[in-house]
């Protein structure tokens, strides 16, 4: 049989579909490549074969369901995938990248999780995640760090790069993230792969301590744009559990990959004026924008005032962990790496007064961002400040003369667009000096999937980068 793990979601689930492939050799394909490269990316360090394996002997016992779904385009047919680790998945091993959590068995799933086994989706793993998803290296003191497959040296960023790096090495075709401030689309930058972060209420998921919560988001992640659109077809709809969710297009989210306008009226900054920038990073950026707009697209460099969206970033996000970890806070934080109590104080220690300026600066943000897309389809900048860096590095301190305040002031590119809480897919646009990858963060306007990924298919078909993964893990 050909080498399954090289073909993209789509193509597998076509095969799944028709049954050229099933279930079963699909599972035994993703478990084969795992073994393969496992020990060098260590992405999914919690694995759930006999789970996996059964799923897909269900799938293969119910011919009349597989009849019945075969146009559904949110149908997986059997498709294996890989959960993030901040995700409960009943009778999986789930720890939250957290000593408190390390024999934790849950007794039932997330709303995602059951959602996706619904629609013929195979569990076969959990990424690897740092502590409660904080920070963009993907660290834990329970299992090794895991790396991007392009050089085994380097960060696969985070908190989703576990995932990411799951893609990029061909263990899965298709892994979910999360996504607050760049968890999803840091990961994808660094290991050259797509990461959609989709408006608040597209995904139901929970339940949640704070369900009414609009900064944290789960999303799609995948190697191409077109199986980015699968895994949403899969993964949207309304749920009662999720006051936020929001319902499903009548058409799906692959439908609209040919949608839209050809020739895209842009705004662009590779910066947005909110961060220092790798000279490489942007030279790459750069060039990207450069081909696109040799093939049509209308790039103007402007994009809206995003000045204090860092500010109002830090306090809406120490306010949610501050929230949402209350409970872990009183009962383990001892246990807690510095980092997260650092969040959860900064959160307990601001006054009414605070958070009344931060969501008003956040209100006044999203006004000018409305008045920006009268005008524009898209805004386009850099995904990450930086290139994939070392893995002894627990997030990036300095860059060249300028030093980050804190662990979270690196990731300023992806957190003020999350503030925004517009969709936004970070695209793979070339590699540095180093073959190192790049990404752009495309971003649509509100509540916009459908044109922001009809625009995403076009680009990366101008810029090229789709056929560079999976690849085989790159030891120096």
């Amino acid at each position: 049989m050909e080498a399954l793990y090289k073909l993209s979601a789509r193509k597998m689930v076509e095969k799944l579909k028709a049954g050229d492939v099933s279930p079963t050799q699909a599972v035994t394909a993703a478990y084969d490549r795992i073994a393969e490269v496992e020990p060098i990316v260590r992405a999914l360090p919690t694995l759930c074969q006999d789970r996996a394996y059964e799923a897909a002997a269900r799938l293969e016992s119910t011919q009349s369901q597989r009849d019945q779904r075969r146009d559904d385009p949110r149908w997986l047919a059997g498709l294996p995938v890989a959960i993030k680790d901040l995700v409960d998945v009943a009778g999986v091993r789930t720890t939250y990248g957290s000593p408190i959590y390390k024999d934790h068995i849950p007794d039932r799933s997330n709303i995602l999780v059951e959602r996706l086994e619904e629609n013929g989706a195979i569990v076969i793993g959990k990424s690897n995640t740092p502590e409660f998803g904080a920070g963009g290296n993907t660290f834990n003191e329970i299992f090794p760090t895991t790396v991007t497959p392009w050089d085994s040296r380097m960060t696969s960023g985070g908190s989703s790069g576990g995932a990411a790096a799951a893609l990029a090495s061909g263990e899965v075709w298709l892994a979910t993230g999360s996504d607050l401030g760049g968890s999803l689309r840091t990961p994808a930058s660094f290991c050259g792969i797509v990461g959609l972060r989709p408006s608040p209420g597209r995904v139901a998921a929970g339940p949640s301590p704070i369900p009414f919560n609009t900064l944290s988001v789960e999303g799609p992640m995948a190697r191409t744009v077109g199986d980015t659109a699968l895994f949403l077809d899969a993964m949207a709809g309304e749920h009662p559990v999720d006051p936020m969710s929001l319902q499903r297009p009548t058409a799906g989210y692959q439908s609209s990959l040919m949608g839209g306008p050809h020739t895209p009226r842009v705004g662009y900054n590779p910066d947005l004026g909110v961060s220092v920038l790798d000279p490489d990073v942007r030279r790459v950026c750069d060039e990207a924008i450069n081909r696109l707009a040799k093939a049509g697209w209308d790039i103007v460099e402007t994009t809206p005032d995003f000045g204090d969206a860092m500010t109002t970033f830090q306090v809406l996000r120490a306010a949610s962990f501050a929230t949402g970890m209350a409970d872990v806070y009183n009962d383990y934080k001892d246990l807690l790496k510095p980092d997260i109590i650092w969040n959860i104080e900064k959160g307990l220690a601001q006054t009414v007064d605070v958070l009344g300026a931060a969501e008003r600066a956040r209100g006044a943000l999203y006004h000018r961002i409305a008045d920006f897309f009268d005008s524009f389809d898209l805004m386009i900048c850099s995904t990450a400040c930086t290139p994939p860096f070392p893995i002894e590095n627990q997030y990036l301190a300095r860059m060249g003369d300028h030093v980050f305040e804190n662990y979270m002031e690196w990731l300023a590119l992806p957190s003020v667009v999350t503030v925004t809480s517009c969709p936004v897919l970070s695209l793979p646009c070339g590699t540095t000096g180093n073959e190192l990858p790049v990404g752009l963060q495309i971003i649509g306007r509100p509540r916009g999937e459908r044109e922001l990924l009809a625009a995403a298919a076009r680009a990366e078909s101008v810029l090229g980068m789709s056929h560079r993964v999976p690849l085989n893990p790159v030891v120096r």
